[in-house]
C-alpha cells in the first residue's frame, strides 16, 4: 500500500495514498453540506465550502500526529521506523521491528491516542475562547470532538487498534508468553470486528446507508488486518534468535547458463527433483543467476529449443544477498523491501546458499507450532 512522498518529519517519510483523497472529499463534502449549515447557519455556503476543506486538512494533521506519536515513541526504544502512511481509514506507522518488552509495547501503543486526547483539549480550548466567532468555533468544536473519539476508537481493546497493543503488552507483563498474548488480542480484535460488522449492517438495513455501510467496512477492514497482523507478529516472534545460515537452502543443483531448456528439462528437472537450480559459468563456480522452476510455466513449450536457460533465469543482479550470519528477521526484512522470493547467501564473495521467502514461513510455521 505504497503512497506518494508529501515530506520528511523528524526524517521519517511521510506518504499519501490514493484512497486518502476519498476520505478527504467525503469528509469535506459532509461538513459543508450537513454539519456546519446546521450547526452554524449564519455562515455562508462559500465559507462553509473553505472551512470544511480546511478542517478535514486538519483532521488528516490530526491523523499524522497520533502516527508520528506512534513514531516518536519508536525511536525512542529504539526502533527505526520506516515511513508513516496516511490512507482512508486513517494512518499507519510502519517501524522496522516488534517492541522487545511488554513496556515497550505499552509506550509505543499508549502515545498515539495520549496526542490526541491532547489535541482535543486544545482544539476544545480554542473552541471555548472564541466560541462567539462562528468561523473558528465551527472547525475547533468538531475537531475536538474527532480527536476526542479518534483516541477513544483506538483505544478499544482489540488488534491492530492501540486498546489492542494495550491489552497484549498486559497480558504478556502477566503471561510473560508474547506468543499467547498476541493470540489473545488478535482473537478479542476480530470479535470487536464482527460487531462492528454487525451494528454496520443493521444500521444499514434500518435506512443509514451511509454510516452502516462505513461501520462495516471498518469492521472488515480490522477483522483483516487482526488475522494479518497475528501472522506477522507470529512469524516474528518465531524467526526470533534465528540466523540465515539455521534456514538456507545449501547444495543446490547447478546448470550451466548457456544450455537449452528442452535439454534442461530433459536432463535434469526429472533427476534433480528440486524446485530451484543455480545458474552458473561454464567453471561452476560464477553464479550468473537462479532458476526457479515455477518460472518455465510462461515459457511456450515450441520456444525450449530456442532459448537457454539465461534467457529465463532470474540474473544475480536482480537478487539482493544476504550473509550467512545476519538474522533471519533482518534479512526477511530486506527480501520485502527489495520485493524478492529469493536471495543468495554469500560470505567473502563465496556463494554459501539460497534463501527463499517459501524456506523462512515454512521454519517460522514448524516454530510457532511448537512454541505456541
Amino acid at each position: 500500500m505504497k503512497g506518494f512522498l508529501i515530506g520528511r518529519i523528524f526524517g521519517i517519510p511521510i506518504r499519501l495514498h490514493w484512497s486518502w483523497f476519498i476520505i478527504f472529499a467525503l469528509v469535506t463534502w459532509s461538513l459543508a453540506a450537513a454539519y456546519f449549515p446546521f450547526e452554524y447557519p449564519s455562515l455562508s455556503n462559500n465559507t462553509n465550502w473553505i472551512i470544511a476543506a480546511l478542517t478535514s486538512l486538519l483532521f488528516a494533521g490530526s491523523v499524522l500526529a497520533h502516527e508520528l506519536g506512534h513514531a516518536f515513541a519508536a525511536q525512542r526504544i529504539p526502533i527505526a521506523v520506516r515511513e508513516v502512511l496516511l490512507y482512508i481509514f486513517g494512518g499507519i506507522a510502519d517501524i522496522q521491528s516488534e517492541p522487545g518488552t511488554p513496556l515497550q509495547e505499552f509506550r509505543l501503543a499508549v502515545l498515539g491516542p495520549l496526542v490526541n486526547l491532547g489535541l482535543g483539549l486544545i482544539f476544545w480550548v480554542a473552541w471555548y475562547l472564541l466560541k462567539n466567532f462562528a468561523v473558528v468555533a465551527a472547525p475547533t468544536l468538531w475537531l475536538a470532538r474527532m480527536n476526542l473519539l479518534l483516541a477513544g476508537f483506538n483505544l478499544i481493546p482489540g488488534f491492530p487498534l492501540d486498546g489492542g497493543r494495550i491489552l497484549r503488552a498486559v497480558l504478556w507483563k502477566f503471561t510473560q508468553n508474547p506468543y499467547r498474548s498476541t493470540k489473545i488480542a488478535t482473537l478479542s480484535g476480530k470479535i470487536i470486528a464482527l460487531l462492528l460488522i454487525c451494528a454496520g449492517l443493521f444500521i444499514l438495513f434500518v435506512g443509514n446507508t451511509f454510516s452502516g455501510l462505513w461501520l462495516a467496512l471498518m469492521g472488515w477492514f480490522l477483522q483483516n488486518a487482526a488475522a494479518s497482523y497475528k501472522v506477522q507478529t507470529t512469524v516474528m516472534y518465531a524467526l526470533k534468535g534465528v540466523s540465515v545460515r539455521q534456514v538456507m537452502l545449501s547444495n543446490l543443483p547447478s546448470i550451466s547458463w548457456h544450455i537449452h531448456l528442452g535439454n534442461f528439462i530433459d536432463e535434469y528437472v526429472s533427476q534433480a527433483k528440486a524446485e530451484l537450480f543455480l545458474v552458473t559459468d561454464n567453471t561452476g563456480e560464477y553464479l550468473r543467476g537462479i532458476l526457479p522452476l515455477g518460472r518455465l510455466t510462461s515459457v511456450p513449450r515450441q520456444k525450449w529449443a530456442q532459448l537457454t536457460v539465461q534467457d529465463v533465469m532470474i540474473p544475480r543482479r536482480n537478487l539482493t544477498s544476504v550473509h550467512p550470519d545476519q538474522s533471519l528477521i533482518e534479512a526477511l526484512r530486506i527480501m520485502e523491501d527489495t520485493r524478492v522470493i529469493h536471495a543468495p547467501v554469500m560470505e567473502n564473495e563465496h556463494l554459501m546458499g539460497i534463501l527463499t521467502k517459501e524456506e523462512i514461513l515454512r521454519f517460522a510455521r514448524l516454530r510457532s507450532e511448537v512454541r505456541l
